[in-house]
């Protein structure tokens, strides 16, 4: 997929585990892990904000385009 989930430096730049995150945007551990290994095929903006909020990050911190030329 073109798009790349950059949620392993945001976490490791703001000091704050998925588990901790999980709890702060009140979404399960493992919608994250799914999310955050690129292994979903959509988020809510509702979710997006929550997580941007929580890292104080922009979305482009979170996702990359990325095009595979394969």
């Amino acid at each position: 997929m073109a798009i790349v989930v950059n949620m392993d430096l945001m976490l490791v730049r703001r000091k704050m585990t998925l588990t901790e995150l999980s709890q702060r945007v009140n979404v399960s551990v493992t919608n994250l892990s799914l999310l955050k290994t690129g292994k979903v095929k959509g988020v809510r903006f509702s979710t997006l904000n929550a997580i941007c909020r929580e890292l104080e990050c922009e979305p482009g911190d979170l996702l990359e385009y990325a095009p595979d030329f394969a």
